[in-house]
C-alpha cells in the first residue's frame, strides 16, 4: 500500500529544500515526502495523484507566490483532496492573511517562518494534525478505476473482462460525486464514457480490450520463436495442461481469447471438486492454477485470438487475429463451450445492460435488494440462483421442464429448496425482455396454460446450455455432427479419416485427425462436463504431447 504523502510548496528554493528536509527526517518512515516550488506545476500533479488514487494527509504552503498566493492555492487543492490538512507558511507580515484563512478556508494552521529548532516548532504541530487526520482516514483503493453508468453495456464489457482476469479494480458511478469530480478534473464529459484511469494514472476514454490488456501486463511479447505446445484455451483443461506441460521441461504458450478459467471460471461456488469440502469459487480455483503456471514458466497471452492452424513440415503454425503466427511442435485445443445465444425479442438489445451470459459476478452488486430472474436448469444455473440469493431481494429460477431433477445435481436442488427468496417456476418460457436504457421487465408464458406474466426484472442470467468453440478449425480437425472435436478411435468412423491420418499408428486417445494436435475438456466429443474431468484430460494431453515428440 502507497505511504500517504505530505505536500511541501514553497517558491523560495532554499526555504523549500529545508522543509523538505525537516520533513523527511522525522516522517520518512510514515509519509511520503513530495514538494515543489511552482504552485501551477503543484495543480497539475494533484490531478494526476488523485488518478493515482494516492491520499495527501498534509499540505504545507507558503503564503507569498509569485504564480499565486499560498491561501488561493490550499482552496484549490481543497477541491481535489478535500480530507487533507492544510498549514499556510507564513511571515510574521502575513499573519492577517492567515487569520482570515482560518475563518474562510479552514485553514488548520498558519507556521511562522523560521521554524527553528523544528522539534519545538514545526514537528508539535505537524504530529497534531496528522494523529488528528489519521483518526478518520481510510485508504484509498490503488488500482484501476471504471467510470461508467451501472447499467453500461461498454462499462460491464470492461468490468467483465479485468474480473475474468482476476485484475483488482474500483467501478465508480460516472453520475455520483467521486465519478463527476474525476471526469471534471480530467476535463471528460458523459461522452467520453466509459473512462479507465490506470494505476499510473493515464487516462483512456471507451478503452479497447486488448488496449487495456497490454497496459495490465496480459499481454506480454512472446519469447520463445518455436514452443513444444500451444495450449489454446484457458478454461480448467488448458491451465491444466500447462501446469504439467511447464513443470515437465516443456517450453508451454497458452492464449486465452479472453479470460482465464472458462465456464467453471465463472462459477460462484464449485462444490464438488475433490479435496475442497467447502468448495471454492471458480475465480479461485483460476487465480491458484494461473499462479502454479506461471510459476512453472508457462507463458500467457490474453486476450487474443486463434484464428486457424496450419501445418509446415513437422510444425504447426498457430495464426492469430492480429497476424501474429506462432511455431509449435505440438498443440492442445481446451477451448471449451460458449453459452448459448437466447433468440429473444429485446434480449440482445440488453446484454450488458440487465441481462447477462453466465454468473457475471461483477454486477452482483447491482443486484442488491434486487428482483433477479435465472433461465437455465443446470448446475451453473443452480449455483447463480444460491449465490444471488445472498444479495437479491428475490431470484426466479425459470425453466421449460417440469422440475430440476434430470438437469441439476441432487445436493443444489436441496439448497435450492432450503432458500426462502428463491421460487422455481416450472413449465414457463421468456418470450420478450422490456426496458428503456437498461432491462425493466421480461414477459413470461406458462406453457401449460399459455398464459402470459409481464413482470418487474432488474437482473437476468441467462444459462441455456452451451455450443462448442470450434469454428475458427478448418478441415483440418474432424469434428461430429455438433461441432464438438473428434479424438481417438472414435475417428475411424469417419469417412474423410483415411485422407487425414497418414501414420502407421493408431491416434492417440486425445489425439484429433492431425497428427499432434490434441483436445481434451468439454471442447472434445464425449467428454464429461466436470472441471475434474477436464482438469485430467488436459494433463493427460501433456502424456501424450510427450509420446508424440519423442517420434518426431
Amino acid at each position: 500500500m502507497n505511504l500517504p504523502i505530505i505536500f511541501a510548496l514553497d517558491d523560495d528554493k532554499q526555504v523549500l529544500n529545508a522543509l523538505t528536509q525537516d520533513l523527511k527526517a522525522y516522517y520518512r518512515k510514515s509519509y511520503h515526502i513530495l514538494s515543489t516550488a511552482s504552485a501551477n506545476e503543484a495543480l497539475q500533479s494533484l490531478i494526476t495523484l488523485k488518478n493515482r488514487n494516492e491520499t495527501i494527509a498534509l499540505f504545507i504552503s507558503d503564503q507569498r507566490m509569485p504564480e499565486m498566493e499560498g491561501v488561493d492555492f490550499l482552496q484549490q487543492a481543497m477541491e481535489i483532496f478535500p480530507a487533507a490538512k492544510r498549514v499556510l507558511l507564513t511571515a510574521y507580515s502575513d499573519t492577517s492573511a492567515a487569520i482570515k484563512a482560518i475563518n474562510e478556508l479552514r485553514l488548520d494552521y498558519y507556521l511562522m517562518k523560521p521554524w527553528d529548532p523544528p522539534e519545538e516548532k514545526l514537528y508539535p504541530v505537524i504530529n497534531d494534525l496528522l494523529d488528528d487526520w489519521q483518526s478518520s482516514y481510510r485508504p484509498e483503493f490503488h488500482g484501476i478505476k471504471v467510470i461508467g453508468h451501472p447499467f453500461s453495456a461498454k462499462a460491464y464489457e470492461i468490468k467483465e473482462f479485468l474480473g475474468s482476469n482476476l485484475i483488482p479494480y474500483h467501478s465508480i458511478d460516472a453520475a455520483g460525486e467521486e465519478g463527476q469530480q474525476l471526469l471534471q478534473l480530467n476535463k471528460l464529459d458523459n461522452t467520453a464514457l466509459p473512462v479507465v484511469i490506470f494505476e499510473n494514472g493515464e487516462v483512456m476514454s471507451a478503452p479497447a480490450i486488448i488496449d487495456i490488456a497490454s497496459r495490465t501486463g496480459l499481454n506480454p511479447a512472446l519469447k520463445n520463436e518455436i514452443y513444444d505446445v500451444v495450449i489454446v484455451g484457458a478454461g480448467p483443461a488448458g491451465l491444466a495442461a500447462s501446469v504439467y506441460g511447464a513443470s515437465e521441461g516443456l517450453k508451454t504458450l497458452l492464449i486465452e481469447r479472453h479470460a482465464p478459467g472458462g465456464q467453471a471460471g465463472t462459477s460462484s461456488r464449485i462444490e464438488n471438486y475433490l479435496g475442497f469440502p467447502s468448495g471454492l469459487s471458480g475465480a479461485e480455483l483460476t487465480r491458484r492454477a494461473i499462479a502454479q503456471a506461471t510459476r512453472f514458466g508457462t507463458e500467457f497471452l490474453s486476450p487474443q485470438v486463434v484464428k486457424a492452424i496450419r501445418l509446415k513440415a513437422d510444425y504447426k503454425i498457430v495464426c492469430l487475429e492480429n497476424g501474429t503466427e506462432i511455431n509449435a511442435r505440438a498443440v492442445v485445443i481446451t477451448t471449451g463451450v460458449d453459452y448459448r445465444k437466447l433468440d429473444t425479442i429485446g434480449i440482445e438489445q440488453f446484454t450488458g445492460a440487465g441481462v447477462y451470459y453466465g454468473a457475471a459476478t461483477t454486477e452482483v452488486a447491482s443486484c442488491k435488494d434486487k428482483i433477479v430472474y435465472v433461465l437455465g436448469g443446470g448446475n451453473s444455473a443452480g449455483q447463480a440462483a444460491v449465490y444471488l440469493s445472498r444479495f437479491a431481494k428475490e431470484v426466479f429460477i425459470v425453466i421449460r421442464k417440469t422440475d430440476l431433477v434430470a438437469t441439476m445435481s441432487a445436493y443444489l436442488i436441496d439448497q435450492i429448496k432450503n432458500i426462502p427468496n428463491i421460487t422455481l417456476l416450472n413449465n414457463s418460457e421468456i418470450v420478450e425482455a422490456e426496458g428503456t436504457d437498461r432491462l425493466e421487465c421480461l414477459k413470461i408464458v406458462h406453457t401449460p396454460t399459455n398464459t402470459i406474466n409481464e413482470v418487474r426484472a432488474d437482473a437476468l442470467y441467462i444459462f441455456i446450455g452451451a455450443k462448442p468453440y470450434t469454428d475458427w478449425l478448418g478441415d483440418l480437425i474432424i469434428k461430429d455432427e455438433k461441432g464438438y472435436v473428434q479424438t481417438g478411435r472414435e475417428m475411424k468412423s469417419f469417412d474423410h479419416f483415411g485422407k487425414l491420418w497418414k501414420l502407421d499408428r493408431e491416434p492417440y486417445v486425445l489425439e484429433t485427425s492431425c497428427p499432434g494436435i490434441f483436445a481434451a475438456g468439454d471442447v472434445r466429443s464425449g467428454a464429461m462436463s466436470r472441471v475434474a474431468s477436464a482438469v485430467g484430460e488436459g494433463s493427460m494431453s501433456i502424456s501424450l504431447v510427450h509420446k508424440y515428440l519423442a517420434e518426431v
